[in-house]
Order: structure tokens, then sequence, then C-alpha cells
């Protein structure tokens, strides 16, 4: 879709009058320049004017769009929302969609969700609210909102979901909680089928992991995604070191991390490998290759179990003649500090 609009972006000062503003799949095009998806903070509607807060403290404003307006509001929500959902790598199938109000926590500091400050402490998490749509999964909730927040929530990582009136409770094993809700005449159905999935999506995968073998010296294991019949991962522990080895179709090599929470690590760990489910390089992909694509990015800043896990990162040991004795030198390295 193409309008002719005005465009401003500040701090830089740039006007520009009766510019053609064109919106694409993964991105908006204003004469020679161009605002990726995964830059942005949140869009929204004032005045008949688009106001988009991007990373770095920068603003863009789209007005002068007259009798357009609607429909490039429409088409830019879509688009955005369509390009937010590919970065969730969402593979299952939707049983489920409604525009809903929602409820979730957030960092504090946009900066760090999207990956250019560290992450802060669970002290510095605020509630975003608003409305959005709200998409259910056989595997997943997906909350997508008009921001930088959308989030794929796992079902079989929750603990409890309870409808409550016209709101949703889902409270995941971690602590968490988000809510959906007030979709209509949909509410009920939804919450029917969210509860009905979490307990067949925990089922699975408990039958799946039952037939996964320990060896030495692994002694966790898990999975990526449920339906993702063929694959798994395994992981062995030093004091407050851990070494993982994917076992799927690639040649890849044993990755190593340092924590110092375990069970926290853990936590981490399992919820970042189902989060990435076929994208395994989301997990080992060097920062300087991640900020050249913009999906990844975008991927990456909204799973915080996947920032963790990077920030966690000691290296890899790749598959030679020598790979278990680096192993276990990795390994029994905490004890020897």
């Amino acid at each position: 879709m193409i309008c002719k609009a005005f465009f401003d972006l500040q701090p830089e000062g740039l006007h520009l009058e009766d510019v053609n503003i064109s919106i694409e799949k993964d991105g908006l095009a204003y004469g020679k320049g161009r605002i990726d998806y995964a830059d942005i903070l949140s869009l929204k509607p004032v005045n008949h004017r688009v106001i988009i807060s991007l990373l770095g403290g920068k603003q863009a404003v789209i007005s002068m769009l007259g009798f357009s307006f609607d429909g490039f509001w429409e088409e830019l929500l879509r688009c955005f929302g369509e390009r937010t959902a590919e970065s969730l790598f969402i593979e299952e199938e939707k049983l489920m969609e409604c525009d809903a109000e929602y409820q979730l926590p957030v960092l504090s500091n946009p900066m760090v969700a999207s990956g250019i400050l560290p992450d802060e402490s669970i002290r510095n998490t605020d509630v975003e609210m608003g409305r959005g749509r709200v998409q259910l999964y056989t595997d997943s909730i997906c909350i997508l909102p008009e921001t930088c927040h959308a989030i794929r929530v796992p079902l079989c990582f929750t603990s409890d979901i309870s409808l409550d009136g016209y709101l949703l409770h889902i409270r995941m094993r971690g602590g968490e909680e988000y809510m959906v809700g007030r979709m209509g005449n949909d509410t009920h159905p939804f919450a029917e089928r969210a509860i009905r999935q979490a307990k067949k999506v925990k089922e699975k995968r408990e039958e799946r992991l039952f037939h996964v073998g320990l060896t030495e010296p692994f002694t966790e294991k898990g999975l990526f995604r449920t339906a993702d019949e063929d694959t798994y991962w395994l992981a062995a522990f030093g004091k407050n070191s851990c070494a993982v080895e994917l076992f799927t179709a690639e040649k890849t090599a044993t990755y190593l991390y340092i924590f110092m929470d375990k069970r926290l690590f853990v936590y981490a760990l399992e919820e970042a490998m189902e989060a990435v489910g076929t994208h395994r390089e989301l997990i080992f992909l060097p920062e300087e290759e991640l900020v050249q694509k913009p999906l990844y990015r975008m991927a990456v800043a909204r799973s915080g179990a996947v920032r963790f896990l990077r920030r966690c990162s000691a290296g890899r040991i790749i598959h030679s003649a020598t790979h278990d004795e680096k192993l276990r030198e990795f390994l029994d390295l905490e004890k020897v500090l």
C-alpha cells in the first residue's frame, strides 16, 4: 500500500511533505529512507496521525493522510502484526484468533528487550495493558499488541490457566502471569480450548521425553517444539557450568554456558530451546551477525529466555578427537576456580 503524506523524524529534524510512504512486508519506506519493523517500539494513532516510537529514542510521525488514514492504519497494523508473528516462529495449527484485552509483564527499559542493553532484574518489570490480537495454537497462546512486546506463551510451561469472569489468567511455572480476555462470545470457547490444549501438549511432551535416553555425562534432557518428533537436546553440568548437545539433523557443536543459579538457568534453557523451534541458530549466532538479520533481532527481543541463554554463552566445542577431553575440562572448570 502506498499513500502520500507528511513524514517527520525526530530528533533528526527531518520533514518531508507529500512523500510516498509504502507499507511493506518487513517495514515502511518513505522517500529515500526506510523503517524496519524490528526497530519499532510502538505504534499509536493520535488525531489522524500515526506516531511511531523507535529504538534509540527516535520518533516518526506520519500525518496529512486525509481519507487514506483508516486504510493506512489498518494495513500498517496488519503488516506489523504478521511480521511480528513471523518472528515468533509459529509452526503449529491455529485454533482461534480474537481481538482481546491483554495484560503482560514487560521490562521497564525497552532497550533491554531489544537486546541493546543487558536484561534487568525482575524488580524492573512493568505491566503493559491494552487491546490486540490474541491467537490460540495447538501448543501456544500468542499475544500481538501494537508494540514490540508481542509474545508466544508455550502451553507446556504453564502452571495454571483459569477463567475469572471475562479474564483468562495464564500463570507460568516461573511466576510470570499473562491475562487475556473480554473477547465477547469467544471468551469462554477460547478459555476452554486453551485449558484443553495445555493438558494435551503437556501429556504429549512428557511421553516424548520419556523415550529420550540419557548417557554420560548428560543429566538433563529436553525438547524443542512438541510437534518436532525427531529432535532433542541433552545437558551436562559442572558446578556453575553447562554443556548442551543438540541432537538434530544439522551437524552442530557442543554449546557451553556459565551460570549463577542452576534452577533459573535450566528453566531458561528449556524455554529458549522450545522458543527457537527449528531456528536453532538463534541460540549461538554471534551478535555481529544477529544485528544484520532484522527478523532474528525481533525474535530475540521477544524472548527473555533466548536473551538469557545467549548472555550465559561461554563458547562451544567443535566435534573432534579432543572433544571429550575439552568437555570434561570445561565442566570441571568451576571446581578449580
